[in-house]
């Protein structure tokens, strides 16, 4: 197992000054954030150009990952694949193929992104867009020797009342989507504030988790009493649950010696890759780096050397 973080919490550095401070921070592999540009939501950003990609882009980038010994993860690009606006998701198809062969081209060989979901359709009824939507992507990866994984995040902010706008949060769904072709980047921290214990899912599933990502989440159980499980109504943005806050690894209730533990249990041989979005330690690319320390301390002496 290694080490490594995703690159998005930094969207105003360079993949070079990215992969420079991580080699001397310690850290062992990056997640590559591949949007094509920083768009209107938090932790985007465009660390490799993948749908210009040049035969110049793929030798500086493998040089640099060559110099500084990192490994190069995983592409990160998780954008709504069921989105109702067709034109729309018509540009993230594109884009999310570019991402494909761009990773071909550096021997990566997963992409993760999201599922997504239509808010105006049911679940059961993005069940069936998504068999009609990813069997062409699936095949299209294989064809380039790429894995597309699906984060499991909730992402309730895309819901107009909170509910999940990603339809891969649970252990049910993920085995719908497991017997289509797609594979999973397993996040405990959407699991624990949903009521799931992350460590029982990592045994019956980890030969579909290809990639780990290490995110902590931190409850407030008398701020749901308040609120209730779905959270605030009164929102000053999408995000804004109320009773529970993204961390990063030690600040929040995951407990990572028994997540680490479980993942080695069961085999796991990829990398668990920081995903910072803590609110307390972002804001600036000084208080980032802190959090990026603080997971780095968290994590280090749970995975052998």
């Amino acid at each position: 197992m290694k080490l490594g973080f995703l690159t998005a919490c930094l969207p105003g550095w360079s993949l070079d000054k990215i992969a420079t401070w991580a080699q001397k921070r310690g850290y062992e592999a990056l997640e590559v954030a591949v949007w094509p540009s920083v768009g209107g939501r938090d932790f985007e950003a465009s660390h490799l150009p993948v749908a210009m990609f040049t035969e110049k882009d793929i030798e500086e980038t493998l040089k640099l990952f060559d110099t500084t010994g990192l490994e190069l993860s995983a592409f990160a690009y998780y954008e709504n694949n069921l989105h109702p606006d067709l034109t729309r998701r018509e540009e993230i198809r594109t884009h999310l193929k570019a991402s494909i062969r761009a990773a071909q081209s550096l021997g990566v060989g997963l992409v993760g992104t999201f599922i997504g979901r239509d808010p105006s359709k049911s679940i059961g009824d993005n069940m069936k867009e998504a068999e009609k939507v990813f069997p062409e992507l699936i095949d299209y990866a294989g064809e380039h020797d790429v894995k597309i994984i699906i984060e499991n995040c909730v992402m309730e902010g895309w819901h107009p009342d909170g509910s999940p706008g990603n339809i891969a949060y649970s252990p049910e769904l993920w085995e719908w989507m497991f017997d289509l072709g797609l594979y999973l980047n397993w996040d405990p921290s959407h699991l624990t504030w949903i009521g799931i214990d992350p460590v029982e899912t990592i045994a019956p599933y980890i030969d579909k988790i290809p990639h780990a990502q290490a995110k902590d989440v931190q409850l407030d159980p008398r701020a749901r009493t308040q609120y209730g499980f779905f959270g605030k109504v009164g929102k000053e943005h999408p995000w804004e649950m109320g009773w529970w806050r993204y961390r990063v690894p030690g600040l929040g209730d995951v407990d990572w010696r028994r997540v680490v533990d479980r993942l080695y249990e069961a085999g796991y041989t990829g990398v668990l890759s920081v995903e910072h979005e803590d609110p307390l330690w972002g804001g600036t690319e000084e208080k980032v780096q802190i959090g990026l320390d603080v997971a780095y301390d968290t994590l280090r002496p749970l995975i052998v050397a």
